[in-house]
């Protein structure tokens, strides 16, 4: 069994856009990111992306377009992402059990990967990154303040290098 820590993407790894982030140009990793990806790493978490890209159903991008930001990511870290699991539903044009608030990715990785959920951790911005993992039982950690009050996380932390302290002091005691 391994642990894992889950991460959203779009508020999380990079820059959230509201009129969404599909281009490698517009792909703005934030600061401490990488630091962050690293250490996590160094202390042997697996490390799995779950994130909805709706404008894929919606036909604002495309799948190819996604999976070039994932690769841009990717070389940028060193590669030190174990998995990218991405949504392309959105509600308005078809329903997924796939789609944050389901559990399904999270599911796919646990079973695939192996992960041991009472290790593991997921951090997000949203309510809806922060509902799945608490159905099955994960840690929470809220990345700033825009979670609704009955979704908020665990733990609440102003970016991924402050999660990532949080996660590696936690885990030493």
């Amino acid at each position: 069994m391994h642990k894992c820590v889950f991460l959203d993407r779009d508020g999380v790894i990079n820059r959230d856009n509201p009129n969404y982030t599909f281009t490698v140009e517009s792909f703005e990793i934030i600061p401490g990111v990488l630091e962050a990806v690293d250490r996590l790493k160094q202390a042997g978490y697996l490390l799995i992306v779950v994130t909805n890209q709706s404008g894929i159903a919606q036909g604002i991008y495309s799948e190819e377009q996604v999976n070039q930001c994932h690769e841009y990511f990717q070389k940028t870290c060193g590669n030190k992402i174990d998995h990218f699991y991405f949504s392309p539903y959105h509600p308005t044009v078809t329903a997924s059990l796939a789609r944050k608030p389901g559990t399904l990715l999270f599911e796919k990785a646990i079973a695939r990967f192996q992960v041991d959920i009472a290790q593991s951790w997921m951090v997000g911005d949203r309510g809806r990154d922060i509902v799945p993992a608490r159905n099955l039982g994960i840690r929470t950690i809220q990345i700033g303040d825009e979670i609704e009050p009955e979704n908020a996380a665990d733990y609440r932390v102003e970016n991924l290098r402050e999660a990532a302290t949080l996660i590696l002091t936690y885990s030493k005691t």
